[in-house]
């Protein structure tokens, strides 16, 4: 388990000072109130904030320094659960461990199918009085026992301790109404008429006056448990698949590695690795941990991070990123970062952070969840008291009160939220969107105007060469071959792109003599027998060049003359470029009602010419702004009333996209970025903000759907339960499909593209 040093927390205590953040896994909840009470009961104690999850089923606490670990677990532990700081990751699976077993969820679905066929049989004699034989009742009775006291034992067990701690749960009310109707067909089997031979019962959907003596409920009592186990069993399942996405990202990296020592390769666990280790990468093999490629050439396929099918180019000099796999030649990489540093790492926290967070409106459901239960025992006994002074009849008055009982659990409301944001946020990761908490939902909601930093983010960050123009007369070729040679020879980034520009369509470039740099005027020296002179030429321009060189500039270019042997022959134009995918980008953020603004600190022809090229009007221009004036930009949209994102990359947007309502960082950028950005974007496409901002809108609609279904369905079974409308056994029917509902419209955030 890692664990870090923070702000002081906001809790009860209000302690100052550092604090220290710690995660528990808490044991024996089993709906939204138990987790309720547990964030309830520690964050009473002072210098402690928590917040507990109930789809995660673990606390994220921020305690003081003078508040042990061993202090949190005991207040859990009076509260009536178990907690454990988290098992630290074994390197390996162990062998024939079957991969993916989860013992809970095996003990789970054997009571569940246990509990199923014994009150299968129940339900059919007495659902069917065709079925019912002589002595009918008895045989349930055999079959319902075991059903309703071993399979529904989780539920009694749950409910007597958070008896002894006076609290009450969703396993108080299943088993309150599970044992009273077991408790009454026991009464009226051995003391009333229903153990009589010949008896015959009807069953019924609704509250209808009977003699109570010979009415059994041996079918609620029993069908009650195996429904409700089923819930819970499905339930486990999604939530195992919900959180599916988070486990296979942090199981993406090498298990070992080939590191050098002393010239021969070495092959020992990825967890030695240190800092400044060379180790080995084979085609087909996953990159250890995040390095620099020191020799070799291949294409790595980085799918798995960053969602982008393409494999990536790399050489000496290039980073690459642990988990990513090396789909060429062989490689020789320094490691530079290891352990929790890595980028895979760093995702991986993010992620668990983003989903052990709260939205808003989860906070609004764990508050109602709190006071649900007792509210809900006190209609059922309010149900109880009017139908039997109604009705007088005791058999129809307990009936709606069970059924009250078994209908309202609040199972549904507790997983609305996390269940959403463990599917979306996993989602996002395997797109390479990471969300950094629930909070940043509601951001995206309200956003309405997107910044773009130009550098980096709409542009690629460096320059390459655009346009060549020759003379007449002149090779386009050769232009290019005799400046390219000579640029080569200059560290200038404008020489660097002339010399990659001209490699890449002339060939191979002659050798130079004679190299000089003039200040303020350029390069010059002696190419394949000519005197070439590269830069700004004095003299007049044949008036095709002088047109060229215009035109050049006008769209924000830098125009560089090509000469030789005393006379003009032609032009090169270079730039920024702008990544190919900024223009669909751009539509794509408009089609979501965002008007994109671009800022940079060019000057104004540049900027509108990049602006032009993707699709941004000269009037959402923001140019010749200074790295500390782009907070000022940010706070003057805001000041006219626009919900504003900022999309960045370098030192100097850190602080814009701290300010803005919802920052978004390229991964490609720099870690300043990255830590204030509220999503990551780990690839460097301007698209994948678009992507980011819709899957996080869907994420909250998913939530908000969840809830609305949650809240309705109490809203609206809770009367129809106490007006005597729904037998108690098609309430827990109704109470178990209402969770596996939210957990399987939570799932369909997997599907996003």
């Amino acid at each position: 388990m890692t664990s870090s040093t923070t702000a002081a927390p906001s809790g009860a205590g209000g302690a100052t000072g550092a604090a220290s953040e710690v995660e528990l896994i808490i044991g024996g909840m089993t709906c939204a109130s138990c987790a309720a009470r547990v964030e309830k009961k520690l964050n009473r104690m002072d210098g402690v904030s928590a917040t507990v999850n109930f789809a995660t089923q673990k606390a994220k606490v921020s305690h003081a320094p003078d508040v042990q670990v061993a202090d949190l677990i005991a207040t859990v532990v009076k509260t009536g659960y178990t907690a454990e700081e988290p098992a630290p990751p074994e390197p390996e699976p162990r062998a024939g461990e079957a991969a993916g077993r989860d013992p809970e969820l095996a003990a789970l679905r054997h009571r569940l199918l246990v509990s199923a066929l014994l009150a299968a049989p129940v339900v059919l004699l007495a659902m069917v009085p065709a079925l019912q034989f002589d002595n009918w009742q008895w045989l349930s009775l055999t079959l319902a026992a075991p059903a309703v006291v071993w399979g529904g034992l989780p539920f009694h067990r749950a409910a007597w301790t958070n008896l002894r701690h006076g609290a009450a749960t969703m396993d108080t009310l299943v088993s309150v109404g599970t044992l009273a109707a077991f408790g009454w067909s026991l009464w009226a089997l051995f003391f009333g008429d229903a153990g009589m031979p010949g008896m015959h019962d009807e069953f019924r959907l609704t509250v209808s006056r009977t003699d109570g003596a010979s009415t059994i409920y041996l079918e609620v009592a029993a069908g009650v448990v195996a429904l409700i186990l089923l819930g819970r069993y499905l339930e486990a399942r999604s939530k195992r698949r919900a959180g599916a996405a988070l486990k296979a990202l942090m199981e993406l990296g090498a298990k070992d590695v080939a590191v050098l020592r002393e010239g021969r390769e070495v092959r020992v666990p990825v967890a030695s690795l240190a800092v400044g280790d060379r180790f080995v990468v084979r085609p087909g093999e996953k990159i250890a941990t995040d390095g620099t490629v020191v020799e070799g050439v291949s294409a790595v396929d980085a799918s798995m991070l960053t969602g982008e099918s393409v494999p990536v180019d790399v050489g000496p000099g290039d980073r690459v990123t642990g988990a990513t796999v090396n789909a060429g030649g062989r490689l020789v990489v320094e490691a530079t970062r290891v352990g929790a540093d890595t980028q895979l790492a760093r995702m991986a926290r993010l992620v668990e952070d983003a989903q052990n967070g709260k939205a808003e409106v989860q906070r609004l459901a764990d508050r109602i969840s709190a006071v649900f239960v007792p509210v809900v025992i006190l209609i059922a006994l309010a149900t109880f008291g009017t139908w039997l002074g109604a009705t007088g009849d005791p058999v129809a008055a307990f009936t709606a009160a069970v059924a009250v009982l078994i209908i309202a659990c609040p199972c549904a409301l507790g997983l609305a939220t996390p269940t959403a944001l463990m599917v979306g946020t996993g989602r996002g990761a395997q797109l390479g969107i990471l969300i950094k908490g629930p909070e940043v939902l509601e951001s995206t909601r309200r956003v309405d105007t997107v910044v773009l930093d130009k550098t980096g983010t709409v542009t690629t960050g460096r320059m390459t060469l655009q346009e060549v123009y020759a003379a007449d007369g002149e090779d386009e070729k050769e232009v290019l071959r005799l400046a390219g040679a000579l640029e080569h020879a200059s560290e200038h980034p404008v020489a660097r792109a002339i010399a990659t520009g001209a490699e890449e369509r002339a060939g191979t470039l002659p050798a130079v003599e004679h190299f000089q740099n003039v200040p303020g005027r350029g390069v010059r020296g002696r190419v394949a027998g000519h005197e070439v002179a590269v830069g700004r030429l004095h003299g007049d321009l044949p008036e095709e060049l002088a047109r060229a060189r215009r035109e050049a500039e006008r769209n924000g270019r830098t125009a560089v003359t090509v000469g030789w042997d005393g006379q003009a022959r032609g032009v090169l134009a270079v730039a920024d470029a702008v990544k190919e995918t900024s223009a669909e980008a751009v539509r794509d953020l408009r089609a979501l009602g965002l008007t994109p603004v671009l800022l940079t600190g060019d000057n104004r022809t540049v900027a509108e010419a990049v602006a032009r090229a993707v699709g941004i009007g000269p009037g959402d221009v923001y140019a010749e702004v200074l790295p500390e004036d782009k907070v000022e930009v940010v706070r003057r949209l805001q000041g006219e009333g626009r919900a504003v994102a900022m999309v960045g990359d370098g030192v100097n947007d850190a602080a814009a996209l701290a300010t803005a309502d919802l920052g978004l960082a390229m991964g490609t950028g720099t870690d300043a970025a990255i830590e204030a950005g509220d999503l990551t974007l780990v690839r460097g496409d301007l698209r994948v903000a678009a992507d980011a901002i819709r899957l996080s809108r869907r994420t909250l609609t998913t939530i908000k759907g969840n809830l609305v279904w949650a809240f309705g369905y109490n809203v609206a079974a809770l009367p129809l339960a106490a007006a005597g409308l729904l037998n108690p056994m098609i309430a827990g029917a109704a109470m178990a499909f209402s969770s596996v509902f939210v957990v399987t419209n939570s799932l369909r955030l997997r599907r996003f593209r």
